[in-house]
């Protein structure tokens, strides 16, 4: 399967709810790093994490564009939305741009990995402004902590 399509494959798999074809675009040990949920590890944790997607959404459409990809990694924008079901979401539609990092082997998925303004797609479901900089506290704390950036903050 040639990249593009691993992508439409994804997208498909996310929208029509089917954590069966999502877990097959990954490698057996797969590592999904979700910018909401985190890393879920596995074809059966991949296979529960859209479960969740899908507990507080519905409607979902995901587009990639300007795929890239050397055969060992691949990136691509996307745009993401959905309609969220968090009651204080009120239905509300919620979007946003994003970018994929994706490592490959034997042409499937070993590590997804994504960006996104999470603070942007929060704000749109109503979450109170100290939640979010609490979540978003969290999340750079374990930045802060991770391996990859400890040359960054050093003293």
């Amino acid at each position: 399967m040639d990249f593009p399509q691993l992508l439409r494959a994804l997208a498909n798999a996310v929208e029509a709810a089917d954590g069966n074809a999502l877990a097959d675009c990954f490698t057996p040990n797969g590592v999904y790093e979700d910018y909401f949920f985190g890393r879920k590890e596995g074809r059966q944790g991949i296979r529960e994490m859209l479960a969740h997607f899908h507990e507080g959404g519905k409607d979902f459409r995901w587009e990639f564009f300007d795929p890239v990809c050397d055969g060992c990694r691949g990136y691509a924008r996307y745009r993401f939305s959905y309609d969220s079901l968090r009651p204080e979401a009120c239905g509300n539609r919620v979007g946003f741009d994003g970018i994929s990092c994706i490592d490959l082997q034997d042409d499937l998925i070993s590590q997804y990995r994504e960006v996104f303004d999470r603070g942007m797609a929060l704000a749109q479901q109503n979450f109170a402004p100290e939640h979010i900089f609490c979540i978003e506290v969290k999340h750079a704390k374990a930045l802060r902590l991770s391996l990859d950036w400890q040359q960054h903050f050093l003293p």
